[in-house]
C-alpha cells in the first residue's frame, strides 16, 4: 500500500478515536481547519502559484465544477419529483452533490496521490470552483429552502474577497520578486497541511446509520461515481495537460463538502441526511478516490 495512503488512513483513524476518547475540545476540528485554511493553504499557494503558467487548458479546472453543479441541480430537481422529496431534502441533495470537499480532504489526497506540485491545479479548481459555488449558491439555496432573503451581490463579493486562500491566490499572481528566505519559510508552514487537515477531518467524522436511504444513495453515487466520470469526459473535451487532467478527475470525485453539510445541518435541513452523506462519503472516498487514481495511472 502507498505510504501516503497509509498516512491518510492513519491520521483519519487517529482523529476519529481522539474524538471518541475526548482527547481534544469539541471545537478542535474547527480550530485546526482554521489553521489550515488561514495559514497552510495560503503558504502553499504563495509558493506554488507563481510557477503556474495560465493557459486556456486551465479553464477546464474552472468550467468543470460549475458544469457539475448544473448537473447536480438537474438531478436534485428530477429526484425531488421521482422520489417525492420535500424541498429541504432536495436542498440537501443539491448542496451535498454540487459542492465537493476539494480543500479539506481534496488537497491532502491530491498531494498524496499526485504529489505536491499538483496542488496548484487543485487550488484553481477549489477557489474558482467549489469555494465560489459555496459562497454564491448556498445562501440562495438556504433562502429558498427555509425562507428568507438571499444575500446581496455586495455581501457575496465581500465574503469571497476576505477569504485568506483567495487573497493569497491574488497576491501570488502579482509578478514581483520574492526574497530568497521566503520560500523555505512557506514550505515549512505548508508542510503541516496534510497531517493537520486529515486529522481535523477525522475529528469531525461521524459514522451514523443513514436516513432517507434513497436520497442518501443518490447523493453518494452521484458525487463519487457519476461526477468523476463526467469530469473525465470534460477533460477529454478540453484536452488539458496530463497533470491538469488528473487533478480534474480526482477533485471532481471528492465527497460532499464538510462545510456544505455543516451549513445544511445548522439551518435544520434534514441534519441526519446531511451528516450521513458527509460522514459516509468521506469513508467511501478513501476507496473510490484512490481507485480513480489507479484508473488514471
Amino acid at each position: 500500500m502507498d505510504p501516503a495512503y497509509v498516512l491518510v488512513l492513519g491520521l483519519l483513524a487517529l482523529g476519529y478515536f481522539a474524538r471518541k476518547l475526548t482527547r481534544f475540545p469539541e471545537n478542535a476540528s474547527d480550530t485546526l481547519n482554521r489553521f489550515v485554511i488561514d495559514l497552510c493553504v495560503p503558504a502553499v499557494l504563495l509558493r506554488l502559484i507563481p510557477t503556474l503558467h495560465f493557459e486556456w487548458e486551465l479553464l477546464a479546472l474552472i468550467a468543470t465544477p460549475w458544469s457539475l453543479a448544473l448537473v447536480a441541480f438537474v438531478i436534485a430537481r428530477f429526484s425531488a419529483r421521482w422520489l417525492r422529496l420535500d424541498r429541504q431534502t432536495e436542498a440537501v441533495v443539491f448542496l451535498c452533490t454540487a459542492i465537493g470537499n476539494t480543500s479539506f480532504l481534496g488537497f491532502p489526497l491530491v498531494i498524496a496521490l499526485l504529489g505536491e506540485r499538483a496542488l496548484k491545479y487543485a487550488a484553481v479548481y477549489d477557489q474558482l470552483g467549489s469555494f465560489l459555488l459555496l459562497s454564491v449558491m448556498s445562501p440562495v439555496v438556504l433562502a429558498r429552502a427555509v425562507g428568507g432573503s438571499a444575500p446581496s451581490a455586495f455581501q457575496t463579493v465581500k465574503r469571497v474577497a476576505v477569504f485568506p486562500p483567495f487573497v493569497a491566490l491574488l497576491v501570488a499572481l502579482v509578478p514581483f520578486p520574492r526574497p530568497a528566505f521566503l520560500d523555505p519559510v512557506l514550505q515549512q508552514i505548508g508542510a503541516a497541511l496534510v497531517p493537520v487537515a486529515i486529522f481535523a477531518v477525522g475529528l469531525r467524522l461521524r459514522i451514523t446509520p443513514p436516513r432517507g436511504r434513497a436520497a442518501f444513495a443518490l447523493a453518494l453515487t452521484t458525487k463519487l461515481g457519476l461526477f468523476p466520470a463526467l469530469a473525465w469526459g470534460i477533460g477529454m473535451l478540453f484536452d488539458p495537460p496530463r497533470s491538469v487532467f488528473d487533478v480534474l478527475v480526482l477533485e471532481s470525485g471528492m465527497p460532499a463538502s464538510v462545510t456544505a453539510g455543516a451549513i445544511a445541518m445548522s439551518a435544520g435541513l434534514v441534519p441526519e441526511l446531511a451528516a450521513a452523506i458527509v460522514g459516509w462519503g468521506i469513508i467511501a472516498a478513501l476507496v473510490t478516490v484512490p481507485a480513480w487514481g489507479s484508473l488514471l495511472r
